[in-house]
């Protein structure tokens, strides 16, 4: 984290908001690519949350200044088009609000799903997005995006309609089935407990 934010300290300031998300995008990125990938299963339980919050709460600071300047750049349209902006900027910008909380996932997620289909919003962002609001709110997800650990196993989290999931998933371009998902969280994550 702190590597990224030193290279971009030595940056130029960015030449526009599409620039500006980019960076920010990356920041967003950096410590989760590695934390992801740490097994904390090996500690004693009355250790694990406390190295958890050690690891994510420079994750988590930087998230928070991601939302705020993500919001004082929020156009008028009310969201970063690909077209405008770019699709690495309007990806940083899907990924902040998606680490962010359930008050933006709530002000985005029905901005986001008419432009799905003018091809302005990636549908598999919009389905994550969906998801992840959709169980924060007690209810089940429609895109199997969030996962959860069921007898040692990754599954998906409460699903509405089960039995139509792939095909919703092919609707808004998610590149896997949701077996396909389920067996690449079972080999490239740590086990999950």
């Amino acid at each position: 984290m702190e590597a990224e934010r030193k290279a971009q300290a030595a940056l130029p300031p960015p030449a526009n908001d599409a620039e500006k998300l980019e960076r920010m995008g990356r920041l967003d990125q950096v410590g989760r690519r590695v934390l992801v990938t740490i097994d904390l299963s090996l500690l004693p339980p009355e250790e694990m949350n406390a190295a958890r919050k050690a690891m994510w709460d420079p994750v988590e600071e930087a998230d928070a200044e991601n939302e705020k300047a993500l919001l004082a750049m929020a156009p008028p349209e009310g969201w970063f088009l690909k077209s405008r902006y770019g699709d690495k900027a309007a990806k940083a910008a899907f990924m902040i609000v998606q680490h962010s909380n359930l008050e933006l996932w709530r002000r985005f997620v029905p901005v986001l799903e008419p432009l799905v289909a003018k091809g302005e919003v990636d549908g598999q962002n919009y389905g994550l997005m969906y998801d992840r609001l959709a169980l924060n709110e007690g209810r089940p997800q429609r895109y199997g995006s969030q996962v959860v650990c069921e007898a040692g196993k990754w599954a998906p989290d409460r699903l509405e309609d089960p039995e139509t999931v792939d095909e919703r998933r092919k609707a808004m371009g998610f590149p896997q089935s949701m077996a396909e998902y389920l067996a690449y969280f079972q080999t490239n994550y740590p086990p999950c407990t």
